[in-house]
């Protein structure tokens, strides 16, 4: 699908005048200067300097309206500050809301034609949710103790990264794809966390707490594993049949179950970083759980929720096509992560992005032929 020259020129003029990273402040408070990836400083401005975009706050979508014919209309949404119900009408839809909240508006939005909800004649809206399989042990080393005071504050997301390694052995290891290690350290600054550099045993105050914190303070290295998840018939959502929110609109109601495929890798992540720390002269911190049932994050912990409406190549097992145009309804796209239907060991921002411009630039495709 070719690239739509105005997508080009509207977000490559804005690319080519980020800042550079002046390592000013943590990237999880935001970013002042736009050099970190946003949309609020990177993909917003420019859609909105086209006149193209109107952006409306605190509305909350729970339906996609419906015509006659059985097209998209547009949607219904609450004002979250007001309670006030609104409409607003458009040639086609686009969810984006995420996993679980397009999720949510899809099977809110029932009609004679979907009395199950929208796009959810076979019952796959809600199926196959996914998230990142993670687990971590920190280790404390004692030849990092007492080293000269360093600044590491500024940027604070970076971490060395190690791919996965094991495609080769899949077979013996006993779960299928794998994980990447994130290692993480340094002397940012420290919170009221930093206690536990003492150990259980230590009741120091004074000159001595200082003194004792002063030595052990960056001597601590993080290991956690992010790995990939085969989707499963256990983990998915639907609507709760008595719980709303404060507006009154049906909430989700997510089932969770590791496989063992998630369970054995994360019993490996664990016996990996064991390893490593014992290697390079370490111990690890607190209790470490062996066991990859009790060691895995819990469903939604990682954030990196995708699937509940994925793609496929007919309506009977998929919920929209390549280009996230919903089988059931030709004018109501999804473009979010909702569409994936295998979950990566890495973040899916990306792949959500490079999803999303395909899908856009073949909306535009269509509505030119006048097929939506």
């Amino acid at each position: 699908m070719p690239v739509i020259p105005m997508h080009g020129a509207v977000v490559s003029g804005k690319m080519e005048g980020r800042n550079t990273c002046l390592f000013a402040t943590p990237c999880g408070r935001g970013c002042a200067i736009g050099a970190n990836f946003q949309s609020t400083t990177v993909l917003l401005p420019p859609a909105t300097a086209t006149g193209n975009l109107t952006i409306r706050t605190n509305a909350l979508v729970y339906q996609v309206d419906m015509d006659k014919a059985g097209k998209a209309k547009g949607v219904s949404f609450v004002d979250r500050k007001t309670g006030e119900h609104h409409s607003v009408t458009a040639r086609s839809v686009i969810l984006a809301a995420g996993s679980g909240e397009t999720a949510r508006i899809l099977l809110n939005t029932k009609t004679s034609a979907f009395p199950n909800g929208l796009c959810n004649t076979h019952g796959m809206v809600g199926r196959y949710l996914m998230d990142s399989v993670g687990t971590g042990v920190t280790g404390q080393f004692p030849g990092m103790e007492g080293l000269p005071p360093t600044n590491d504050d500024g940027q604070g997301t970076q971490h060395t990264y190690v791919p996965w390694w094991g495609y080769e052995k899949q077979k013996e290891l006993g779960f299928a794809r794998g994980y990447h290690i994130e290692i993480g350290g340094g002397r940012h600054m420290p919170s009221m966390g930093m206690a536990g550099l003492l150990g259980g045993d230590e009741s120091l105050v004074g000159d001595d707490l200082r003194a004792k914190l002063r030595q052990k303070f960056g001597s601590t290295i993080g290991f956690d594993g992010r790995g990939e998840m085969i989707p499963n018939d256990d983990c998915y959502c639907e609507i709760d049949p008595v719980a709303k929110d404060k507006w009154g609109i049906p909430v989700l109601r997510f089932h969770w179950k590791w496989g063992e495929h998630e369970t054995n890798q994360a019993a490996h992540a664990v016996k990996t970083f064991l390893e490593v720390i014992d290697i390079l002269g370490g111990k690890p911190e607190g209790h470490v759980e062996t066991d990859g049932a009790k060691a895995i994050s819990k469903g939604g912990e990682m954030i990196h929720e995708i699937g509940t409406a994925r793609m496929g190549h007919n309506d009977t097992d998929s919920v929209v096509n390549q280009y996230g145009q919903s089988w059931a309804v030709p004018n109501l796209f999804i473009m979010d992560g909702a569409t994936m239907v295998s979950s990566p060991d890495k973040n899916p921002t990306l792949s959500i992005l490079a999803l999303a411009w395909r899908s856009a630039d073949n909306m535009v495709t269509l509505a030119k032929q006048g097929a939506i």
